[in-house]
């Protein structure tokens, strides 16, 4: 018997209880730092160094974090169901969690690429994760931060929106549905599945799919949806 497709979408809530600092938010790093300066292709051409800075700070950040059962829990559910995941986090706790489909819609935290050829890139090794003005590619170019900043094109968008599509259950976990593309991926999900979101804050569902809140943080959110999906589907 085929599997259910359960399509997951999860943002900045679900790394926080990891101990990731968010994005936005009364003490995220936006407060610390300006988007332009550090989220940008023109901010990276501005200042190289600080843009670089910015993100082996982020690395190291996260190789002091581990995934808990927000993560694990969706790797529980691939018994029963065909589960994929589509990230809005850059970084690598749900790959690290066991989770065998995993999409990063803004790119990868522990990746790098050649500032001129999008498609050369590699994973740095943990114990040797900071990049500088001066390291190169392959093909002699500046390395940059694999992650897509604002303003650039999301190349993992298509193949989202097809999951999305294919969805027989559909999950939305610690995001406040603001950011765009990623938020539009709701509009997708065909009319009759079922729409789950787990967030301990309001969020407004801009299209009207929801079908069940679980308000709570992520971890005890996936506990509730795991037992949710164990007798209702």
């Amino acid at each position: 018997m085929q599997k259910k497709k359960l399509v997951v979408l999860t943002g900045a809530g679900i790394s926080a209880e990891s101990g990731l600092a968010v994005f936005r938010g009364s003490n995220g790093l936006w407060g610390k730092y300006r988007v332009d300066d550090v989220a940008t292709i023109e901010g990276w051409y501005r200042n190289p160094e600080l843009v670089l800075q910015f993100y082996n700070e982020r690395r190291k950040e996260l190789l002091k974090s581990y995934p808990h059962y927000g993560h694990e829990g969706l790797v529980d559910l691939e018994d029963v169901y065909d589960v994929r995941v589509i990230t809005q986090n850059v970084d690598d706790l749900h790959e690290r969690a066991g989770s065998s489909n995993v999409l990063h819609l803004h790119g990868r935290l522990m990746w790098v690429r050649s500032e001129k050829n999008e498609n050369l890139r590699f994973e740095l090794p943990a114990d040797n994760c900071e990049i500088h003005v001066g390291d190169i590619a392959s093909d002699g170019a500046q390395l940059r931060p694999d992650i897509v900043w604002f303003g650039e094109a999301v190349p993992m968008l298509d193949a989202a929106i097809d999951w999305v599509e294919e969805a027989d259950i559909f999950v939305v976990i610690g995001t406040s549905l603001n950011v765009y593309p990623a938020a539009g991926l709701l509009h997708y999900v065909k009319r009759g599945v079922p729409v789950f979101l787990i967030d301990p804050n309001p969020v407004k569902d801009p299209y009207g799919k929801v079908t069940t809140y679980i308000n709570c943080v992520a971890s005890e959110g996936v506990k509730q949806l795991v037992e949710l999906l164990s007798k209702e589907y």
